[in-house]
Order: C-alpha cells, then structure tokens, then sequence
C-alpha cells in the first residue's frame, strides 16, 4: 500500500494493481475497521495482503467503470470475500460483459461481472457508516460514476479526472465534451478545497485541477 489519507475517521489506501498500475483504494473507518474495497482490477493477493495487515472487515466492493484495470478481478475477490458489489451506471454493462475479452487482449485474468446493485446519478452508497453520493460523469467511459463524501470534502474520481490530466476519450464510445462537462459541471462546483483520488497517479484537489489542467482551463 502505497499511500494513506485521513479524514475524520475514514481512512484510504492505495494499492497500485496490474500492468497500468491503477490505483485500487480501501476505504475503511479506524474505529470499527469495516470498509471496502474500490477498482480491484487485478493483483488480488495484494489486496488480500493489505486486507489482512490492516485487520479490515471488508463489507462491499465499489466500482467506478468497467475497464480491465478497474474491475477485472471484482468477481473473484467478491467470492472470495463473501460481499456484493455496489456500482457502476448500468451503461457500462457492455464493459463489464467483455472483461475476459478485454483480459486476454492485455495479458489480465479476468472474469466478467455483473454488480449486485448498479448505480445511477443521486444514489447514495455506505461505507463503515461513511454515506457517498453518486455522480454520473460519462465520457471516458458511458457508465464511469464519481463517489463523493460532502461531510468530508472527499471524493473517488475513478478515470474521469487525474493530477493534471482527464480520462481518455479516444475509444470507439468515449466523448470529450461529455467528459469535461461533467467536470465543470459536477465536480467543480463541490469546491476547491475538495481532495480526491484518481484511478492512476497522484491525488489532487478541486482547486489545483481549476487553476493548473490544461484540458480544464
């Protein structure tokens, strides 16, 4: 586990995963230590392994689009640890129908999956107590959802925001323009002081991606 973040009680690891290094994030609260996990793509020894050092009660697992690095081995580790799967917007089902195909393209063991309960814009998810709004933010992918916490100016951003970049859109379903105007119009307006985490690289915030993003400015 690569990196760690707290707020007021729920705390978030990042386990980079597979080949693209895909930031799988558990979500847990420090005082019960029930939690989830979020994108596991892959690699799910390491996440087990983190699981068992952190001494975690994992009740669900959370997906924010259906790409192989995000949700490749969700079915596996949903077997394995007895929980359901919350998420993405049904929009991506042809995604997460095609995760074999999708595995064997780019080397990845996957299984297909099919979410215990898929996600729609306005809908809320629990963690540990913690409550997250969904927000539907098509582009880089047509089912791609944002996990925000209000209380804790806190959000899982998934592909459609990094440090300093967006989500790619050059896929035969993506769209660019659905895609930033999903930012301006859903994330921005959390605030700036908003901290997120992204499904590759560093976390930011609201105000960093408003002032610096080239493709937000």
């Amino acid at each position: 586990m690569t990196a760690t973040t707290t707020a007021a009680g729920l705390r978030a690891g990042i386990i980079p995963v597979t080949p693209f290094q895909q930031n799988c994030t558990l979500l847990w609260d420090e005082a019960t230590k029930a939690g989830a996990v979020v994108d596991p793509g892959g690699d799910l020894e390491m996440i087990e392994g983190a699981i068992r050092e952190l001494g975690l009660r994992i009740e669900k697992i959370l997906i924010t689009h259906g790409h192989i690095d995000h949700a490749g081995g969700a079915d596996e580790l949903r077997e394995k640890l007895g929980v359901e799967i919350e998420g993405p917007h049904p929009a991506d089902r042809f995604l997460l129908d095609s995760l074999e195909k999708q595995g064997a393209s780019y080397g990845i063991p996957a299984r297909k999956v099919t979410p215990d309960r898929w996600l729609e814009e306005g809908d809320t998810v629990t963690v540990a107590g913690h409550t997250f709004e969904i927000l539907h933010c098509p582009g880089h992918s047509p089912g791609s959802v944002v996990f925000v916490n209000k209380p804790q100016k806190f959000m899982l951003a998934g592909d459609v925001v990094f440090a300093g970049s967006i989500g790619r859109t050059d896929f035969p379903y993506g769209d660019h323009d659905a895609l930033i105007t999903a930012i301006k119009t859903k994330l921005f307006p959390l605030g700036d002081d908003f901290a997120f985490i992204c499904g590759h690289g560093p976390t930011s915030t609201i105000g960093a991606e408003r002032r610096s993003n080239p493709f937000l400015r």
